[in-house]
């Protein structure tokens, strides 16, 4: 397992990223560096990290940004900004509006970064732990995942949304051989394709219009440890394609080069999507699939593994704390929460935590201080999980959608087929939350889709004589 005295360095310079042999050097050096670009940084990337180091070259955007997102996250993490040495007016602005320090873009040294941290008071913190284990359904999660980790597969994650994929993510990078090397988790959907491919397999110099040096994808940057695909359910087919055949080849071709880089990364791909009914619909690769899920896990949602939920709350709780006032909870709060049925997850249940501390005033936490997510989620497993009932009927509705099922122009089947009932409730979960959004991207954020998948799944609807507001038409 990796060292706890380890410092956790969130990489975020859109200019210039580290080579897999800078990595290297710092991991010797004691700083575990995570790279990530403003786009694709996620909470969990902010949360555990140290100290951010944030490249700056124009102007301050990108820190107000940074910590922008910190705040929304409780994160105190220190900022050291890296600036062009010639752009004296960019540091004092950056130290004004919060940096820590400011140091030259000219420095990449390992060691001299242990001593800027020194030099700093910059010290590793003690994290809590990130995922809790309390439930015997998660203990057994537990114990297999170790098991995988010591052996080099590739890892499919699947599981709903909010459930803890990427946090599982790292547990398999850190219980591994490769745990001192780098951990890079990218979102499959969080830019466009073009830049997508960029990220991913890097450039030579020349390839395209602004390419004025060679970068290296973040497949090379995880040389040595593990890339986390994360939503992999939603990158396009082409690039699927071009995945499918790293996976295959354990080799990558810049864009624009030629020549083939050995890889030695090991691969963990995350869905909260059925990938076997995407591969009935033809938008995801079935030869990928196998590629990805050599070993699958699936982690349960949180009303799956009722005894993590008072433990998570205390972690939450602890990490809310102000001024040192003990957090308490009242029995009938902790019944509440045990009973809820969780359609967020975890990611849910701390909102209502954060929520409830704010309210209660440092006094304790009753029923009256929790205050629920009240949004319809319906995705892949959520549909699967409305079985419906000998008749053809519904056997329940999703959670919180006070909607009759909808069948388009046609009046439900008697003994209706599983697959048609699943289609049916799908349908139903869309229709009832296009009606309750401002916008066709707010409905996605209720689902849990992608709104490009939104778009898809509405063509479809369309095609079979549902009728679908103009404003959501479009």
């Amino acid at each position: 397992m990796a060292n706890n005295n380890v410092m956790a360095v969130l990489w975020l310079d859109p200019l210039e990223q580290l080579s897999s042999v800078e990595l290297s050097a710092f991991t010797a050096q004691g700083l575990a560096v995570s790279q990530s670009s403003s786009a694709n940084l996620s909470d969990e990337d902010i949360s555990s990290a140290d100290v951010v180091v944030v490249g700056l070259s124009r102007n301050v955007d990108l820190l107000k940004q940074l910590q922008s997102r910190q705040a929304s996250v409780n994160a105190i993490a220190p900022i050291v900004a890296r600036v062009p040495r010639e752009m004296f007016e960019l540091g004092i602005e950056a130290m004004s509006q919060g940096a820590l320090t400011v140091v030259s873009c000219d420095q990449k040294s390992a060691f001299e970064w242990t001593e800027t941290f020194a030099q700093a008071k910059i010290t590793p913190s003690e994290k809590q732990q990130a995922f809790v284990f309390a439930d015997p359904v998660s203990r057994n999660l537990l114990a297999l995942t170790e098991r995988v980790a010591q052996v080099d597969v590739t890892v499919l994650l699947t599981g709903p949304t909010g459930a803890g994929k990427e946090v599982l993510a790292r547990i398999l990078h850190d219980a591994s051989p490769r745990y001192e090397g780098p951990f890079i988790a990218f979102n499959c959907a969080a830019m466009p394709e073009n830049l997508i491919e960029d990220m991913l397999f890097g450039h030579e110099k020349g390839s395209f219009t602004g390419a004025t040096k060679v970068q290296p994808g973040l497949f090379e940057q995880a040389q040595g440890g593990t890339i986390f695909l994360d939503e992999i359910g939603e990158m396009s087919f082409h690039l699927q394609a071009k995945l499918l055949r790293i996976l295959q080849e354990r080799s990558v071709v810049r864009i624009g080069g030629q020549k083939s880089i050995d890889l030695d990364v090991r691969v963990i791909a995350a869905t909260n999507r059925n990938l076997k009914n995407a591969i009935a619909e033809r938008s995801f690769r079935e030869d990928l699939y196998f590629r990805l899920s050599a070993f699958k896990l699936t982690i349960p949602p949180l009303r799956d593994r009722p005894l993590d939920i008072l433990p998570l709350v205390e972690q939450f709780m602890s990490q809310q704390i102000m001024e040192g006032q003990p957090a308490r909870m009242t029995s009938e709060a902790q019944q509440l929460l045990v009973t809820y049925r969780w359609p967020g997850n975890v990611r849910e249940l701390q909102n209502v935590v954060i929520r409830a501390m704010v309210l209660c005033n440092q006094g304790p936490i009753d029923s009256q201080h929790l205050i629920f997510d009240d949004m319809p989620i319906a995705d892949e497993f959520e549909q699967q999980r409305a079985v419906v009932q000998a008749n053809g009927y519904f056997s329940r509705q999703p959670d919180r959608i006070d909607a009759q099922p909808y069948y388009g122009n046609s009046a439900p089947m008697q003994n209706e087929p599983l697959n048609q009932a699943v289609k049916n409730s799908e349908c139903q979960s869309i229709m009832a939350a296009l009606q309750s959004s401002r916008s066709r991207d707010q409905a996605a954020e209720r689902l849990g889709i992608s709104p490009r998948t939104l778009r898809h799944k509405l063509q479809k609807l369309r095609e079979q004589g549902v009728s679908v507001t103009r404003a959501y038409a479009r």
